[in-house]
């Protein structure tokens, strides 16, 4: 990749609010505990992939059009932009039907290798020449990221995490996220993951195991993980804005639960999902600046 994930980044993700959810926060004092761990997006980040819906191919070819102009390097590549679309989209579904077969409930996709199928497929097809073999498949994936799915920081996230650095938590990542996900960090914020306080050890991305969340397996590599730590998992509280994929799996696993519900575009409360009928998160907070609040007794 001859341009940086950071430049490619900054060049298309632009300040935006969240939009208020509507949520009543529910916020208690919690005691003893020793990490938090977070998801990333909808979480920490505001995401646009809740705008944009998997069957809007007009939006995704424009996309797809966009990236494959940006990431060619000599000369232009004529591009079939809503077939190439429509070619990512049945790779990464039938990437997820092998991994379901295989027995992995919630597979996930590692998009470099989703990008290279999808060329190959179009260069058999003969919709793309040979010479789209040599694209910087790597570039084109964060090109097209960045046009589905701009992201910005949460309002008070440094703040946040600084508090809670300051009372000596451990800080983790479990999420559903890809290669390119910690170079946002200090594209955005100026600071890496690490040091906002992220453990190098403590960050799990679904795209390195190939399963995503709500798969139990992040949250119990995430226990083991932490509990090679002395940490317990009565002792960890897990972040996230959705109850089926964040809350739901980290009670299961036994760590504490605060729902994020600060920006309606990814806040997911799934009322009337009977997969999470009985499923109560501990905290809710609309607002990062909530957490460090009920963490003062920890």
């Amino acid at each position: 990749m001859t341009v940086s994930p950071r430049d490619i980044i900054q060049a298309h993700c632009r300040p935006r609010d969240p939009l208020p959810s509507g949520a009543t926060p529910v916020l208690r004092p919690l005691a003893g505990l020793r990490a938090v761990l977070f998801d990333v997006y909808g979480t920490l980040l505001i995401s646009a992939s809740g705008e944009l819906k998997r069957t809007d191919l007009v939006a995704r070819a424009e996309a797809v059009r966009a990236a494959f102009a940006a990431a060619t390097i000599a000369g232009n590549i004529p591009v079939p932009a809503t077939a190439a679309a429509a070619a990512l989209v049945q790779t990464i579904q039938e990437i997820h039907e092998r991994a379901r077969v295989a027995g992995i409930t919630y597979p996930e996709v590692e998009i470099v290798d989703v990008w290279k199928h999808t060329i190959a497929r179009l260069i058999a097809s003969g919709l793309l020449p040979p010479a789209a073999e040599r694209i910087d498949v790597c570039r084109l994936a964060l090109e097209y990221e960045v046009r589905v799915n701009p992201v910005w920081p949460m309002p008070g996230l440094v703040d946040c995490l600084d508090q809670l650095r300051d009372r000596s938590m451990q800080l983790g990542l479990v999420t559903n996220a890809q290669f390119f996900t910690p170079e946002i960090f200090p594209a955005l914020l100026g600071r890496t993951l690490e040091e906002l306080g992220f453990h190098a050890g403590l960050q799990w991305y679904s795209y390195r195991y190939g399963r995503a969340k709500p798969d139990l397996w992040l949250f119990e590599q995430a226990r083991a993980g932490l509990s090679r730590s002395g940490v317990a998992a009565s002792e960890v509280l897990f972040v996230g804005n959705d109850v089926l994929n964040d809350v739901c799996p980290a009670r299961r696993v036994g760590f504490w639960t605060a729902l994020f519900a600060g920006d309606t575009r990814s806040f997911r409360p799934r009322l009337g999902d009977p997969r999470v009928a009985h499923v109560v998160p501990d905290l809710v907070i609309t607002d990062l600046s909530m957490l460090p609040r009920c963490l003062k007794g920890a």
